[in-house]
């Protein structure tokens, strides 16, 4: 029998979603206790790969139990987040149909990269510090060329392994926001230092949304117009393109079907 899993990771210190020869994933930590509470050696299938340092929230995947249904899903959940490090939560676990795929059922998924233009010590480990001024508006116009059906290539780190790099993008823009220790505490601070990128698309390639925030940076710090990055799309290569920011600022956020 199917289920799903719905869980949350901080990916620091963790090589990502994917099993590694070297390194902890989230995969095979959350496989290891799944197969000790259900005492069934059990593989877990995910969305989809983060990087290392990623994290991500209700992240979705799916196993099968071959041996006896789970009767208590709630009771499951509880041993699973006993047996689990700090770094992991699961949320919930539900029974899904055998036609069910965590990685290919999905429609889309949304990813957000969050930074800080001042110091803060409170935000180090899951936004970047981006000291530059940044031209919100040219930074939008410019994410609008991303809009759409094309070819992504520009943005996919070498030896991501698709058939194909065509990827739909359905929403994609950046806007400030107030963290709660700003808002709450009343840490000091002013309007703007903090931002966040957000991008919903059917699908994406390795290292694509850290590429495409590299690349939507040189345009608000005006070194390239906002059309640029039409260009790049349709003509660029991964090393036309901006550097890679860091990964520990990335969160995948939601997973539709």
């Amino acid at each position: 029998m199917r289920y799903s899993i719905r869980l949350s990771y901080d990916g620091t210190g963790l090589s990502g979603w994917q099993i590694q020869p070297n390194g902890l994933s989230v995969q095979e930590s959350l496989q290891k206790a799944l197969s000790l509470a259900l005492g069934e050696n059990i593989h877990v299938t995910g969305a989809g790969r983060t990087d290392a340092g990623v994290n991500s929230i209700n992240y979705m995947a799916h196993f099968d139990v071959e041996k006896q249904p789970v009767s208590e899903p709630g009771a499951i959940v509880c041993k699973l987040n006993a047996i689990l490090g700090r770094e992991i939560t699961v949320h919930e676990i539900l029974p899904a149909a055998d036609s069910f795929h965590a990685r290919f059922s999905a429609i889309s998924r949304e990813y957000r990269y969050f930074l800080h233009r001042t110091k803060d010590p409170f935000m180090r480990r899951y936004s970047w510090q981006c000291g530059y001024r940044l031209d919100t508006d040219a930074m939008n116009e410019a994410a609008g060329y991303m809009l759409g059906t094309h070819d992504f290539r520009c943005f996919e780190k070498k030896g991501g392994g698709n058939k194909t790099s065509v990827c739909t993008v359905f929403e994609a823009g950046w806007k400030s926001y107030t963290p709660a220790h700003v808002e709450v505490l009343g840490y000091p601070a002013a309007d703007g230092d903090y931002m966040v990128f957000s991008v919903r698309a059917d699908r994406f390639l390795r290292n694509m949304v850290r590429a495409m925030v590299g690349s939507l940076i040189n345009v608000g710090r005006g070194k390239n117009e906002p059309q640029w990055i039409k260009s790049l799309i349709e003509n660029g290569s991964r090393s036309d393109a901006g550097e890679s920011v860091p990964g520990h600022a990335l969160f995948l956020r939601s997973i539709s079907y």
